[in-house]
């Protein structure tokens, strides 16, 4: 059992039945009152995402999890195949525990998250950011560049990320996985 004081960010909970993992908290404690923390969770079951108050020194249930890196081999439909660096063995993912199923390229390294009661894959933690190359992109309009105008451009992994207008397409681009937006234009 923990209480809120051990809430942080990757923790994983048994909260209504089910796992949750806690995306953002903040701990609050206002003038008036006791102190509370204010928790954003998301399923690791269907991956909705829930706002809720836990009040300071409730006990919560915590789910212990190894954390594993795998390496992305190919998309199969709506399954996705990994495979363990260290062991070598392989396992199928549902596209829908992925935060960003669009933007993982193969040969990706990624920490997949493990119920080690269970042994059962519970999330899959991408790195901070990716780069891809631009495969279609519009042309930019001359003239058009006065604001911070943006267009549609499609990565080699068939993702749509809004681009600046300079982009064009063979160019290698370093993308955010939590936001899915565009960060840096990479040089080689």
């Amino acid at each position: 059992m923990a209480s809120t004081s051990d809430i942080k960010n990757g923790l994983c909970i048994k909260f209504n039945n089910d796992i949750y993992k806690i995306v953002e908290f903040l701990h609050v404690k206002p003038g008036k009152g006791p102190a509370f923390v204010r928790t954003k969770l998301r399923s690791l079951t269907n991956g909705r995402v829930l706002d809720n108050t836990f009040s300071a020194g409730h006990k919560i249930d915590e789910v212990r999890v190894e954390n594993h890196k795998f390496q992305f081999l190919y998309p199969e439909g709506d399954e996705f195949h990994f495979m363990n660096t260290e062991t070598f063995e392989q396992i199928t993912l549902n596209k829908n525990i992925l935060d960003s199923p669009g933007l993982l390229k193969e040969g990706e390294n990624v920490m997949i998250s493990i119920n080690t009661e269970t042994d059962l894959p519970l999330s899959v933690d991408m790195p901070a950011s990716v780069i891809l190359e631009v495969t279609y992109a519009e042309p930019g309009i001359k003239g058009n560049t006065a604001t911070n105008a943006t267009k549609s451009a499609t990565v080699e992994t068939g993702a749509l990320v809004n681009v600046p207008l300079f982009i064009n397409e063979g160019d290698k681009i370093k993308i955010e996985t939590t936001s899915g937006s565009y960060m840096e234009r990479v040089k080689e």
